[in-house]
């Protein structure tokens, strides 16, 4: 059976929840005895300013956190696409957030996937949950952990002071599973 080694660069605004998923990404891959780094990257603006993260998921000892060439990526704006979008490896997966994304993508050689995540957690009823909408769509495709282990991660992230948080965010990320599965 061959090792797993997963890793994707989630980036965004300050404030889009980017840093938020990985989060729960890296809790439900550790729940599955995975070994994971976690890396958060953020500017001194924090609301507004640039965010993003690096999570490595691995079977095996993960050597560097460090990765230049991703296999997939979650973009919540077009300053995150424009940065992270050339660094993709070949083949790799991009996730992108169409309701802010306003371009088109520059290549050919990876997979996109393209989600309305701002839309739809408007319509389910709290525009804070688009993160959760890519993070499904990302789970959906690559399979890296269960929907179990994340819904899990998320009441202990959301611990007991924002469990109210739980079900908008549940709803919005099966919202996003459904976009992934297409």
């Amino acid at each position: 059976m061959k090792s797993l080694y997963e890793n994707v660069i989630m980036a965004g605004f300050g404030g889009q929840g980017v840093l938020f998923i990985g989060r729960l990404l890296a809790h439900a891959a550790m729940k599955e005895g995975r070994n994971v780094t976690w890396i958060p990257s953020y500017g001194p603006e924090m609301r507004g300013g640039t965010a993003n993260c690096t999570v490595v998921i691995s079977d095996e000892v993960i050597g560097s956190p460090v990765i230049t060439s991703p296999h997939a990526l979650i973009v919540m704006n077009n300053p995150s696409l424009d940065a992270f979008e050339p660094r993709l490896k070949t083949g790799g997966l991009l996730i992108i957030n169409s309701s802010l994304i306003t371009r088109g993508t520059k290549r050919n050689d990876i997979t996109v996937v393209k989600a309305p995540a701002n839309k739809i957690a408007f319509e389910i009823g709290s525009d804070r949950a688009a993160n959760m909408v890519l993070l499904g769509a990302y789970i959906a495709r690559t399979k890296v952990v269960t929907k179990g282990n994340i819904l899990e991660a998320l009441q202990k992230v959301l611990g007991e002071k924002k469990k109210q948080l739980f079900e908008i965010n549940r709803v919005a990320f099966e919202k996003g599973i459904e976009i992934g599965s297409l």
